[in-house]
């Protein structure tokens, strides 16, 4: 699994997944989320609508993802995960990290081979940028490192390309900083 970095318009990615920095609510919301909604249209508000009266009837726990059609994006599923908000009085790490594990874990259910992932937390919800960045470069690298193995052992993936889709030229440096701490 390979991992690029492009600075861009996630809702114009040509990949297979979208992995989208939801509002737990799964209803919308600002930045990224709002975009995928208002590109995407209404066929994925209206899954979201029956996830909440299904499986998500209190919203989408922070740190999990689930996928819904991708409407009119050019990807067939986005994958919306519920990122923690920054706290200078918790230590919410680990949070931020399963976001990245299961938007990758559903890619894998999907069989999706390409996926474009954004910032999660580090726009509205306050994230400081280079530590967002540094956590999500690592998580998904530790789980590319678990595809290769589980692939070592006969378990079939089909991802090869995760794909961190930056909107502003300060996140893409500290994405690209990470990624060269990171060995990669």
């Amino acid at each position: 699994m390979r991992i690029t970095l492009v600075q861009g318009d996630i809702t114009k990615q040509r990949v297979d997944a979208v992995v989208n920095a939801a509002n737990p609510s799964l209803l919308g919301g600002g930045g990224v989320d709002g975009a995928i909604h208002r590109r995407g249209g209404p066929a994925i508000l209206a899954e979201c609508r029956r996830l909440r009266a299904t499986h998500y009837p209190d919203g989408l726990p922070v740190g999990r993802a689930v996928a819904t059609t991708a409407g009119e994006l050019p990807a067939r599923w986005v994958i919306h995960t519920a990122g923690p908000v920054h706290s200078t009085r918790e230590d919410r790490s680990a949070l931020l990290a399963s976001c990245y594990r299961e938007a990758l874990r559903v890619a894998g259910e999907l069989g999706a081979a390409t996926v474009a992932l954004p910032a999660v937390s580090a726009g509205i919800y306050g994230w400081p940028v280079d530590d967002a960045a540094r956590i999500a470069v690592t998580t998904v690298r530790a789980a590319g490192a678990e595809l290769e193995t589980a692939v070592e052992t006969a378990v079939e993936t089909a991802l090869e390309e995760v794909r961190f889709v930056l909107f502003t030229a300060d996140v893409h440096a500290a994405f690209a900083r990470a990624l060269k701490d990171a060995g990669g």
